[in-house]
């Protein structure tokens, strides 16, 4: 199990290739065992950052485990504070170099890279097939899809019209800087292209990974609650922009806009919101303009 994200290891696999070939991904593991219990007081964060909070009377009773408190805000078993923010930021750092080269090559070619991610079920794929029928005539667009097995994902782009290379991690929950890096390199970009990554459907771990990419695109669906950007904030605070999406179903829902955008903007002050759907079309004009807006300063 990583340390950093939980997920697992050796299991990617690139559309084309046999099973079995290896890409050199990295994942740091540990092993022992832990044990957990209750308390019948509130004794504060213990030493894995553990909190257990009690009220009074039999129908107040509460019990709330927090693993996030400590410095490296997250536990894993056998392992104290120090050395998991010694191991993140080795895994981290193993990432970022590859990060480093994609964003070099990104820049020399003018194109841009964005990193599309949400939990699974917002619409991302749906959404995409509408952005690339409004831009496919206006400038080259490229897909990596990343899913943890099948290729359903890269088969609709391939059918919008646009070329698609599906990554199947395996047990990973989100793809890194070095399977973007040997995707890019199969997909052959065009030069001042869209280079448009679909990540894993996850809200916590993608936001970690830098893959290079000139923006973190959030996409956050009305039917998943208003509360989802306080409490998955590191992905709102990495995003630069977020599509609030599948609004046509916000006649028939009870979600609450305005706590959502305030939640998204406690944590981001400077997020972006669009409202979007690629059922009644809102949104996606001003979507695909801010898109041509940044590959103009990426072709710069």
């Amino acid at each position: 199990m990583c340390t950093t994200c939980g997920c697992g290891q050796g299991e990617t696999r690139f559309e084309g290739e046999e099973p079995g070939h290896e890409h050199n991904h990295e994942h740091v593991h540990a092993d022992g065992t832990v044990h957990s219990h209750a308390h019948d007081h509130d004794h504060g964060p213990g030493s894995d950052g553990s909190r257990h909070e009690h009220g009074h009377g039999p129908h107040r009773r509460r019990l709330h485990l927090h693993f996030g408190l400590g410095p490296a805000k997250t536990s894993a078993p056998g392992l104290g504070q120090r050395r998991l923010v010694e191991i993140e930021q080795r895994v981290l750092a193993k990432n970022d170099g590859f990060a480093a080269e994609n964003r070099r090559l990104f820049r020399e070619r003018g194109i841009l890279a964005l990193n599309l991610v949400s939990s699974p079920g917002s619409g991302k794929t749906t959404l995409l097939v509408e952005t690339i029928a409004r831009l496919r005539e206006i400038l080259p667009i490229a897909v990596i899809e990343g899913d943890q097995q099948t290729s359903f994902d890269a088969d609709r782009i391939r059918a919008a019209g646009v070329p698609a290379l599906q990554v199947n991690t395996g047990k990973g929950c989100h793809l890194d800087a070095h399977m973007v890096g040997h995707a890019a390199d199969r997909l052959g970009l065009a030069e001042g292209g869209l280079l448009l990554i679909e990540n894993v459907g996850n809200l916590v771990c993608p936001s970690g990974f830098d893959l290079g990419e000139a923006h973190k695109v959030v996409i956050l669906s009305v039917t998943e609650g208003e509360d989802k950007p306080l409490k998955y904030p590191d992905m709102f605070a990495a995003s630069t922009l977020m599509l609030l999406n599948k609004a046509d179903l916000l006649p028939h829902l009870r979600f609450d806009t305005g706590r959502c955008l305030e939640g998204a903007r406690r944590v981001n002050p400077g997020i972006r919101v669009i409202q979007t759907s690629a059922v009644s079309g809102e949104g996606l004009e001003a979507w695909t303009a801010w898109i041509l807006e940044e590959r103009a300063k990426a072709r710069g």
